[in-house]
């Protein structure tokens, strides 16, 4: 008996977009390379750049086995990790110190920035380093650069002489953090860079040629971005509001400096799902690795339980405690903070706080033998486990979160 197999009928593109709309992206991925028609389907869906699904946080970080040029992408809602390939320079030698939008900022061995985006592997350069005012370039005899010096003035104060370094030693002291952020005002995409001495703030639209400074003000930590106001948090709780959707750069401060704050603590600005900012203080901790490679695991435990939460009034200039997330999950770190509801992520815990560490100087602090402080916070109990056991990542090149975005960013409407 012949037994004739009938073809399946092809989906029309419309349906199989409304399918892959609900899809996380490494099963989108997957799904775009099954055949022609279902690619057409993905190609649409990364151009519009509009998915229904709530993307799962992923944890993107390099490994010395995975090769020069791989980035790794941990897949909470998985738990498996995904290799990708990503443009020179080579990532497993950039510092990775921001991340939003499903873009990465990285800092190569220049110490100059690029924005990555490692599901489409489109990269942009961000302006340079030399633009920023305490970065000097020191020229050779060929007229490359070769050599930065490194002010440690801000304004009319002087700290100390500049120091001269090598061009990949400034990251070491000069990068923190930084955010990619959609300004709607302009139609475009504006970055913002969180840099030493004493945590000051400046930003570049994509397309400019140089950062510009935002204030005199310091010892910046966080910020947000919203409706064209940067919301940026100092390490004393202060909260200042930069409104750029003008030509002028409009100031005000929303948040006092907090008494009982004294700059021990990463301080991280929020915004909760439910409309309220919120302010979290985390604890520095700084634990050496013990001869077998473990860290003291009562000190750490000890120590995190000190994170605290706050919802900020605006109002009143007050922070009210919050003893519970409820069904709410934070994400800390380098990456753009993040509040959301567990409903969105079934695989993740509510009430619990995903971090890696963002400390300043983590390179040379992880040189001194420190240990990266990266794990999953239960807010109730203030117990914490690792994200990943055995760490597969270099322990002075630290993870961040990352929400991936399989769109590809129109270069032509903003450079």
């Amino acid at each position: 008996m012949e037994i004739v197999v009938e073809k399946m009928p092809e989906l029309p593109e419309e349906i199989l977009m409304d399918i892959f709309d609900l899809l996380e992206i490494p099963d989108l991925v997957r799904a775009g390379s099954v055949c022609s028609s279902w690619n057409s389907a993905y190609t649409r869906i990364r151009n519009i750049g509009q998915q229904k699904q709530a993307q799962t946080p992923c944890l993107l970080y390099t490994s010395e086995s995975a090769g020069e040029n791989v980035a790794c992408l941990f897949s909470l809602a998985e738990k498996r990790a995904y290799k990708l390939t990503l443009p020179e320079p080579p990532i497993h030698r950039r510092y990775l110190i921001g991340s939003s939008h499903g873009w990465v900022i990285t800092v190569d061995e220049r110490s100059e920035m690029h924005l990555v985006n490692p599901i489409t592997s489109e990269q942009i350069a961000l302006p340079s380093v030399i633009t920023i005012e305490q970065v000097a370039p020191i020229y050779d005899n060929t007229g490359a650069i070769c050599k930065y010096n490194y002010s440690m003035s801000i304004k009319k104060s002087v700290t100390r002489p500049p120091l001269t370094l090598g061009l990949e030693k400034l990251r070491y002291y000069f990068h923190h953090k930084a955010h990619i952020f959609y300004d709607a005002s302009v139609g475009s995409y504006i970055v913002v860079f969180i840099h030493n001495p004493f945590g000051q703030l400046v930003f570049a639209r994509l397309g400019d040629d140089k950062w510009t400074r935002l204030s005199s003000y310091t010892n910046f930590q966080d910020c947000i971005y919203q409706d064209g106001v940067l919301y940026a948090v100092t390490a004393f709780g202060e909260i200042i509001a930069f409104d750029l959707k003008g030509p002028v750069v409009g100031t005000k401060i929303i948040m006092d400096r907090v008494k009982n704050l004294y700059g021990g603590e990463r301080v991280y600005i929020v915004q909760a799902p439910w409309g309220d900012l919120l302010q979290v203080w985390r604890p520095e901790i700084w634990i050496q690795e013990e001869v077998d490679g473990h860290r003291h695991e009562a000190t750490f435990q000890h120590k995190m339980k000190w994170m605290e939460i706050y919802k900020v009034c605006t109002v009143t200039k007050k922070l009210v405690q919050m003893n519970s997330l409820d069904d709410h999950i934070l994400f800390l770190g380098s990456n753009q903070s993040l509040c959301s509801h567990a409903k969105e992520y079934p695989h993740l815990k509510p009430n619990h706080v995903y971090f890696t560490d963002d400390v300043e100087l983590v390179a040379s602090s992880c040189e001194w033998g420190y240990r990266l402080n990266i794990g999953v916070l239960n807010f109730a109990d203030k117990s914490v486990e690792e994200i990943i056991s055995p760490r597969p990542w270099s322990n002075c090149l630290a993870p961040l979160f990352i929400v991936p975005n399989p769109r590809k960013l129109d270069l032509a409407l903003h450079i």
